[in-house]
């Protein structure tokens, strides 16, 4: 899952080209099983930005290197927020869909943009509940 968040990473940076931190991972959602004998790629590109943050898509293809055939093994949308010198969010530069996928993931986003706002408000009323103390106290 650390090479979804790298390259995931390396798009944010690309759009906004500052330092683009996590700010969430959506969802990783796992479809296919990868076996020994296939080889794996990733692909990502920035979907949708806001103000100062942006919604990267990621999908991990598997390829299995007896048949040729090729299969999305895993999805994942994850939220970076680009940032100036001072470690402040900036304005990032608003992504345009060029492909029918691009297209497609541009007109949904809105809608994953709300929900995540909407868990991210569940979150914090969750951590409210949560202790901090060490488990050995």
């Amino acid at each position: 899952m650390s090479h979804i968040d790298d390259i995931a990473s390396i798009s944010a940076s690309k759009l906004c080209r500052v330092t683009a931190v996590t700010a969430s991972t959506d969802s990783v959602d796992f479809l296919q099983p990868i076996r020994p004998t296939d080889s794996v790629s990733l692909e990502s590109f920035v979907t949708w930005t806001g103000k100062s943050s942006m919604e990267v898509f990621v999908k991990v293809i598997r390829e299995d290197l007896r048949s040729g055939e090729r299969k999305i093994a895993a999805t994942s949308f994850l939220t970076f927020v680009g940032l100036d010198e001072e470690n402040k969010p900036l304005l990032v530069p608003q992504v345009v869909p060029e492909t029918e996928e691009e297209k497609k993931l541009f007109e949904t986003a809105v809608h994953r943009a709300e929900m995540r706002k909407h868990r991210r408000e569940e979150s914090k009323k969750f951590a409210d509940y949560l202790l901090t103390v060490y488990p050995w106290e």
